[in-house]
């Protein structure tokens, strides 16, 4: 019998799946955060964690509520000083993964979490980027989580917060010391991947019970699918599992605060 579990789960046990065990990955909050500690909590106990605060190589128990959270520094190897963490560990192209959120996502994975309408007389002030954008050009490669709706994926992105391809998909031509960009999108519907030319997302696997037709109604633009569209694997019981646990004792550890 197929396990019953919810879209959002089926977006978090994908995502951390991405990350292999051994990988040093520079982790965002919310959704980020909770597929990287599911993947070191299952397939990548090895995976080394890194959050913007400094802390390095840490296990916490709980999902942090920010970056501030003192979870992260109990329970890392070691913390350094901010500049340095970016400065030798992130511009020192030490970081395999940087993994992000974002409120907004266009067709070339450029991401935005600045504001939402005209940047003089915004409709929604959103936090910013924090060290997204210096991840974003730094790491290795970088993986993006969020929920799928017409809402987030925008054909053109209010405001570039974190550099994807740039409006036209060649925002990163020709640029030294930069890494590969977004590789693969996450979201409770499917996955996606840049078009090795064009740079366009592109859907190369759709979640179980989801349709062309689901994704296209949520998305914002004109999206494309590989020709060999796959099926993206079901949770297993060990991972649910894990993963509720996570999410329990997180909710637990929080209201207790």
């Amino acid at each position: 019998m197929s396990l019953e579990y919810t879209s959002s789960e089926m977006m978090s046990v994908t995502a951390a799946r991405a990350l292999e065990n051994g990988m040093t990955c520079f982790v965002g909050i919310g959704l980020p955060s909770e597929a990287a500690n599911l993947a070191r909590l299952t397939h990548a106990p090895d995976v080394v964690l890194i959050y913007e605060s400094g802390t390095l190589q840490t296990k916490p128990d709980i999902l942090p509520l920010s970056i501030g959270d003192g979870e992260l520094c109990e329970s890392a190897l070691t913390t350094v000083a901010v500049p340095e963490m970016f400065r030798y560990w992130l511009q020192g192209g030490k970081v395999d993964v940087g993994f992000l959120g974002t409120a907004q996502i266009d067709r070339f994975a450029n991401l935005n979490t600045t504001l939402i309408g005209d940047y003089k007389a915004p409709k929604v002030r959103l936090p910013g980027g924090g060290g997204a954008p210096e991840i974003a050009t730094n790491a290795g490669e970088v993986f993006i989580t969020l929920k799928h709706s017409k809402r987030a994926f925008v054909k053109a992105v209010d405001f570039v917060t974190t550099l994807g391809f740039g409006r036209d998909g060649k925002g990163r031509d020709n640029v030294p010391n930069i890494g590969k960009g977004p590789t693969r999108v996450i979201t409770d519907l499917c996955v996606m991947k840049p078009d090795p030319d064009s740079k366009e997302l592109v859907v190369v696997s759709l979640h179980p019970g989801v349709s062309r037709e689901d994704v296209i109604d949520a998305t914002g633009w004109e999206i494309h699918f590989a020709e060999q569209l796959e099926s993206t694997p079901e949770p297993s019981e060990n991972e649910l599992t894990i993963l509720r646990e996570l999410k329990a004792r997180t909710e637990r550890a929080h209201a207790d605060a």
